[in-house]
C-alpha cells in the first residue's frame, strides 16, 4: 500500500474571513465538493510546516503570517492501494490570492457561518466542521 501525507489549512484574513478555492475540473475531474481549502501532498525530507507554507505560496501566492495550529488528522483510504493521512491546520494570512489556475479556478472569502452552510465543500473539510473542530477562536 502506498502511504502519502497531505497538509491543508483553513486560512483566515484580517477581516475574519476564510479562504475557499474552487478545484479545477480539468485537473481533478468532477469531485464531491468543488470548494476546498489550500493544501497538498508533502515532499518527504521537509517539515510539515515548510510543506504547508510551500503549498499556500504555490496555490495562492499568499504567505502564512501566524504559527499554524493543527486541528485535525484524518485517514483517507480510497482503495486497497493508497492511504493518505491528511493533517489540517488553521493559520492567518493577509492580501488577496493570485491563483495557479491549473489547480484552482476561483476563490472566495467566507465567514465561518457561511462556511458551515456551504454544501459543495470538500468532504474532509466538511467533516472537521461537523465535528466542531473549527471555531471562531481556532486562530487565537
Amino acid at each position: 500500500m502506498n502511504l502519502q501525507v497531505g497538509v491543508k489549512v483553513f486560512l483566515k484574513n484580517e477581516e475574519g474571513r476564510i479562504l475557499l478555492l474552487k478545484r479545477s475540473e480539468e485537473k481533478y475531474g468532477k469531485t464531491s465538493g468543488s470548494w476546498d481549502i489550500v493544501g497538498g501532498r508533502i515532499d518527504p525530507g521537509t517539515t510539515l510546516i515548510e510543506n504547508l507554507k510551500r503549498e499556500v505560496q504555490e496555490e495562492t501566492q499568499l504567505t502564512i503570517t501566524s504559527i499554524p495550529k493543527l486541528i485535525g488528522a484524518q485517514d483517507i483510504i480510497p482503495n486497497d492501494e493508497r492511504h493518505i493521512v491528511r493533517l489540517t491546520y488553521v493559520a492567518l494570512t493577509t492580501g488577496e490570492p493570485v491563483l495557479d489556475l491549473s489547480e484552482n479556478t476561483e476563490y472566495k472569502w467566507v465567514t465561518l457561518e457561511e462556511l458551515s452552510k456551504e454544501l459543495d465543500i470538500d468532504t474532509y473539510a466538511a467533516a472537521l466542521l461537523q465535528e466542531g473542530l473549527l471555531k471562531v477562536n481556532s486562530w487565537d
